[in-house]
């Protein structure tokens, strides 16, 4: 069972595709580690991991979760720019969560996204999985969005993603990739009580301004 899912799949791709998704999949489980310990250096390794996903993804005609590492790949960027750009020396971007505005905004904009994306991978592509591919891409959208802004609830995203995305990735064959998500399925589960931990100290920091253990991310 173990060689059907891991290693039948890859026998008609070539040693170089085989080699790409693996490392794709190292720098992936790498960044959400340093992403779990709110480190900007979960930018950097991200982009590696994401723009080598672009390539074997339409390759592998998972077209949704190809823009999804698109957009990741510009995402980081943004995120990577945001974290580092706060007003003050020594200052850092807090953790923060969605008020109800934001949550309004980000549950239509996740709705939103599902429907453009069902229609284009239903209608425009040949897609074999047209539906979770949609879901994974919103969520991944909103998700992504969400980390860059240092909202809790990013986390809540990514594990919808995650869970759903183990399936997705070992019906498609894919078994490293899936078992990379299984891995980022469990450091988000972690991560999220993390990022809980990190706002509550916030918290009784800025109730307390001079007992404060904030620190500039590595």
């Amino acid at each position: 069972m173990l060689y059907d899912l891991f290693l039948k799949p890859y026998e008609g791709y070539s040693t170089l595709f085989i080699v790409l998704e693996a490392i794709a999949a190292f720098f992936g489980i790498v960044s959400v580690w340093f992403a779990r310990r709110n480190s900007i250096w979960v930018y950097p390794t991200g982009i590696i991991s994401t723009a080598l996903y672009v390539y074997i993804l339409f390759v592998s005609g998972v077209y949704g979760d190809a823009v999804i590492n698109i957009y990741y790949t510009a995402m980081s960027l943004y995120g990577w720019y945001v974290w580092l750009n706060v007003k003050g020396e020594g200052q850092v971007l807090p953790i923060t969560r969605l008020h109800r505005r934001g949550a309004l905004f980000t549950g239509g904009f996740t709705l939103a996204n599902f429907a453009l994306f069902y229609i284009i991978l239903q209608y425009y592509t040949d897609s074999i999985v047209p539906t979770l591919d949609a879901i994974t891409t919103a969520l991944a959208f909103s998700a992504m969005y969400l980390m860059a802004r240092k909202k809790v609830e990013n986390w809540a995203f990514w594990i919808a993603c995650d869970l759903i995305s183990v399936g997705l990735y070992i019906y498609k064959g894919l078994g490293v990739t899936a078992l990379q998500y299984l891995i980022f399925l469990i450091l988000a589960i972690s991560a999220h009580f993390e990022w809980v931990r990190l706002y509550r100290e916030q918290q009784a920091a800025q109730a307390h301004p001079g007992n404060t253990s904030t620190t500039k991310p590595a």
